[in-house]
């Protein structure tokens, strides 16, 4: 899959690093796996007709003044066949983009996945803090505590629609009460 390094005034690269980098209690860790296990929170996910479960979706409230604000979500897999997450859609931001975050000579580095993120069959895919994450442009006025309507599009399951929980710009996965959050 052919990657496109992002281009950005740095100014707009603290602030984006800031919203999709992991929580400030988990700074130290190691960089997440692609795939993670789901907590016990998210058993309240609803699985989709056409085959994709999706946990815990949440984006982190951007910091103030700032326009871009980061998603995360596990995605389940329990099909035969490799799935793919091409877009998403929602009303909240003027553009969505599937990110990954890595290393690369000791700096972290952000670039958009073209293509899309494969799902693989059988398996799952985490977007987390400091890992693969959703990156929302143009998102002024979320604020913690909000929710928000999304429409993830899938190559093979087509269209699903989620809730995403806004949280606080210090909030980790299943933090501040708003654990299993939704999937419709």
């Amino acid at each position: 899959m052919k990657r496109q390094a992002l281009t950005i005034p740095t100014s707009l690269l603290v602030l984006a690093l800031a919203a999709c980098g992991p929580a400030p209690e988990s700074a130290g860790a190691a960089a997440p796996a692609q795939e993670a296990t789901p907590s016990a929170d998210s058993a309240a996910a609803v699985p989709q007709a056409e085959g994709v479960v999706i946990h815990e979706p949440w984006l982190r409230q951007p910091p103030p003044s700032a326009e871009v604000s980061a998603g995360y979500l596990l995605i389940q897999n329990p099909g035969t066949d490799a799935d793919r997450l091409l877009s998403v859609e929602t009303d909240a931001a003027e553009r969505v983009e599937v990110h990954e975050m890595e290393e690369v000579d000791g700096v972290m580095r952000m670039r958009e996945i073209e293509g899309g993120l494969e799902i693989p069959a059988g398996g799952e895919v985490a977007l987390q803090p400091g890992g693969y994450h959703l990156m929302l442009m143009g998102a002024a006025g979320l604020e913690a505590g909000q929710q928000v309507d999304a429409v993830l599009v899938f190559e093979r399951a087509g269209r699903v629609e989620v809730t995403f929980d806004v949280r606080p710009p210090g909030a980790g996965a299943g933090g501040h009460g708003h654990g299993d959050g939704h999937a419709h």
